[in-house]
C-alpha cells in the first residue's frame, strides 16, 4: 500500500510504500526528539519518494543514524538508518505525518524498558528491551 504524508506547513511531501505495520521507539533520543515514544511504520528507500527535499534538514544523532525534520515548519520527518556518508538506508517514517493512517498494526516495541511507567499500550506484541534491540540492529540509539 502506498501512503502520503506532508509536514506540518507543507513544504515537505511524501509518497511511501509502507510494509504494512507500525513499530514504537521508546529510546531517550527519540523521547527528546519528539517528546513522545516515535510511533512509525518502515519503508524501504526504493519505495520512499519525497518532494521538497530543499527543505529538510538532518541530524546525525547516532553512529548509525539521523533524523530529519522540516527546515520550515520543524516537522520530524523520519528517522534513517545511514549506510555511510554518501547514502542512508531505510526510513522509519512518523505515523503521524500519515495523511491516512487506517488498518496500520502495532507490530513491536523497542528499548520497551526505557518506556515511561505513566504509559502504556494494548495488545500483544514483541518488546523488546534496550539489549534486545541493539542486538537485532548491531549500533546504538
Amino acid at each position: 500500500m502506498v501512503r502520503s504524508g506532508r509536514c506540518l506547513c507543507g513544504s515537505v511531501f511524501f509518497e511511501a510504500a509502507e510494509t504494512g505495520g507500525f513499530g514504537v521507539c521508546h529510546c531517550a533520543q527519540c523521547r527528546r526528539w519528539l517528546g513522545s515514544a516515535m510511533f512509525a511504520i518502515t519503508v524501504p528507500e526504493p519505495a520512499m519518494r519525497v518532494a521538497g527535499v530543499e527543505n529538510i534538514r538532518s541530524l546525525r544523532s547516532s553512529d548509525w543514524a539521523s533524523r530529519s525534520f522540516c527546515g520550515k515548519c520543524g516537522s520530524a520527518l523520519w528517522y534513517r538508518y545511514d549506510k555511510g556518508v554518501d547514502g542512508a538506508g531505510d526510513y522509519e517514517v512518523a505515523v503521524g505525518l500519515l495523511d491516512d493512517a487506517g488498518g496500520l498494526v502495532l507490530e513491536r516495541e523497542i528499548f520497551a524498558d526505557q518506556k515511561p511507567e505513566c504509559w502504556s499500550l494494548a495488545g500483544d506484541h514483541p518488546k523488546l528491551s534496550r539489549a534486545e534491540t541493539l542486538a537485532l540492529y548491531g549500533g546504538g540509539a
